[in-house]
């Protein structure tokens, strides 16, 4: 097959030998001779430098890394790739020309990172110096790092960010400090604008579940050079926000909401957090050995195919609950929050409404295909379709919700007979207490944190943003910008 033309070629001393090297029209850098005859720019080439004679490539190449028995995996390596150039005056003009291939690729060249050192194993600081920093200095990326110190720090910060000095914001941490961002940037005044700033995550933390569900969507691997390179090469999508709204609270989820069984492994399991990643594992047998059926209704506008699930019924209001202790989650007051976005406008009451009533095991509501790195919630979940995936199961006896519970890494779970799996528009959720047992009540889940307690609930006597009371959740299709390795 012909070559693309040459944008520039030279001869030139490429590791000891003398040769010609060619910048083709298809962003390739082709040599004759050596083992590597070429070097994709937007897939390889991180960088360059140009000091004296010679110019470093800074790249980033795949290797094949033996492992257990003998079989192999890809493995992303830092590489230089040192030439001299002919002459002072093709020494300039390789650095023109390679300059200006690399800037119309439109990658980021100043990003603010948030580094949690609190989250998951506590790994983030180290992550970020032996892995992310190393990565982003070899596409000489401008950074400005912030350490997280506190909950809720991430979003202080971004509600005074001058945007006009970023050309994108990244998480190294779990999910938590993205939904901090986000909440923060739709909490602005100028929040249009400022949503629009496109944001990274690398994993850091404990789910790692938005980037697992960006890199899986491409077949990549959840690894941090693979998070990095997405950030670096400055491709972008869209991602769908909901909007939890109770009376005048309002929370911005981008990943997930659970009630019930899910949401308390997650939340309870915390007490055997001593135990490492087993204590998921554990508490979820503890849990289903000990089931607990909460009473409750789901109204939801179903999405085009899925109008069978529920039976007709009409908008059912939302709540007059202003979300009770609002002031030790968030301390801005709440006309503070009326200054910044609202949530979507949608006719509500002009919706083909059903509902489903309870008892419930679990409701699961999904932004994103992927609730953590091994736990595939909602296998049928796109990024910006404007709908979100609801999963429920109301009866299933123990032994087969242990199966589905095991299916959960690979999304096994939805096709079982005693789970419920459709798309919504809209969602009201009217949670009530426990199956037999009306004194106690659960745990309403978003994005990781806990968004309302009920009473009788574990460390019920811990405030929460919102009340256990009626809420909806509204979808924003493609409201924030997200880097991606698409």
């Amino acid at each position: 097959m012909d070559r693309p033309a040459a944008i520039y070629s030279d001869t030139v001393n490429l590791n000891g030998t003398v040769t010609q090297l060619s910048l083709l029209a298809d962003g390739r850098l082709w040599w004759p001779e050596g083992g590597q005859r070429n070097l994709s720019i937007e897939k390889e080439v991180l960088g360059f430098t140009g000091d004296g004679p010679d110019i470093r490539l800074k790249t980033i190449v795949e290797t094949e890394d033996g492992c257990c028995g003998g079989a192999s995996r890809a493995k992303l390596v830092r590489n230089d790739v040192v030439f001299r150039p002919s002459s002072e005056e093709t020494h300039r003009l390789w650095c023109q020309k390679l300059g200006e291939f690399i800037d119309s690729l439109g990658r980021p060249k100043r990003l603010f990172v948030f580094v949690n050192p609190f989250g998951g194993t506590k790994s983030a600081v180290i992550v970020f110096r032996d892995q992310v920093k190393p990565l982003l200095e070899d596409a000489q990326v401008q950074l400005t790092v912030q350490e997280t110190k506190h909950q809720l720090h991430a979003k202080q910060v971004v509600q005074s960010l001058d945007f006009s000095k970023y050309d994108g914001i990244v998480c190294v941490s779990g999910d938590g400090i993205l939904v901090e961002v986000v909440n923060g940037l739709l909490q602005r005044q100028d929040w249009d604008t400022a949503i629009k700033m496109p944001l990274g995550v690398v994993p850091a933390g404990t789910g790692n579940g938005m980037a697992k569900s960006l890199l899986d969507s491409v077949g990549d691997p959840c690894t941090v050079p693979n998070a990095v390179l997405a950030i670096i090469r400055g491709r972008k999508r869209k991602l769908d926000v909901a909007t939890i709204t109770q009376g005048e609270t309002r929370f911005f989820s981008v990943l997930m909401l659970a009630w019930g069984l899910v949401a308390d492994i997650d939340i309870e399991s915390e007490k055997y957090r001593w135990m490492g990643s087993a204590r998921i594992d554990f508490y979820a047998l503890t849990r289903i050995l000990h089931l607990r059926h909460y009473i409750g209704c789901l109204y939801f506008v179903p999405a085009p195919g899925f109008e069978a699930y529920g039976d007709p019924t009409s908008y059912p209001g939302s709540s007059n609950n202003k979300g009770s202790n609002s002031e030790l989650i968030d301390e801005e007051p709440l006309k503070l929050q009326r200054l910044g976005y609202q949530g979507p406008e949608i006719d509500l009451e002009n919706q083909s409404w059903r509902v489903l009533n309870g008892p419930f095991i679990s409701v699961w509501l999904h932004n994103v295909a992927w609730g953590a790195e091994n736990t595939k919630a909602a296998p049928d979940a796109k990024f910006s379709d404007g709908y979100l995936d609801l999963i429920i199961t109301k009866n299933c006896p123990k032994l087969p919700l242990l199966s589905l519970m095991s299916d959960l890494n690979n999304g096994g779970h939805v096709k079982s007979p005693y789970v419920m799996y459709l798309k919504v528009k809209v969602l009201v959720l009217e949670p009530g207490p426990r199956l037999g047992d009306q004194e106690k009540e659960g745990i309403i889940d978003a994005d990781g944190e806990v968004l309302a307690r009920g009473k009788g609930s574990y460390q019920c006597e811990q405030k929460a943003l919102m009340a256990y009371d009626k809420l909806q959740i509204t979808v924003d299709q493609g409201l924030a910008t997200i880097f991606s390795p698409i």
